[in-house]
């Protein structure tokens, strides 16, 4: 096999739950392949580059092995190499528990001064 379908080829590594949703993501054109927007039946080969946005961030992931049936995690693992850059990580900006009702003057200080908000009158 020299070539596999690319929403195949997502779904069977693990990147997607079912091969639906691979389709669908590559139809909203979250998927590139070497830098070109790709249709699902795109052919994909050993050595292309995958961009794939997930939640608001890019996955970058290089074929390695061309995989059309699912497998387990272990193997998927081998298929691809993640070139993914590390994310920085978000600190929690001032959640509150749902149902906690509205911030006390207190609490609400607290959160502008996590988020950087200081508006102090007397400054």
């Amino acid at each position: 096999m020299d070539a596999a379908r690319v929403d195949s080829w997502l779904w069977a590594i693990r990147v997607y739950k079912t091969r639906s949703a691979a389709t669908t993501a590559c139809r909203a054109g979250h998927v590139r392949v070497n830098g070109d927007k790709v249709k699902a039946a795109q052919q994909i080969r050993v050595g292309d580059e995958l961009r794939i946005r997930i939640a608001g961030f890019d996955r970058i992931l290089i074929v390695r092995q061309l995989l059309v049936k699912r497998v387990g995690a272990p193997v998927a693992a081998l298929a691809y190499e993640d070139k993914t850059p590390e994310r920085e990580p978000q600190a929690a900006l001032g959640l509150r528990d749902r149902g906690a009702g509205r911030p006390t003057k207190r609490e609400r200080r607290d959160i502008d001064k996590l988020r950087g908000r200081n508006h102090d009158p007397e400054d």
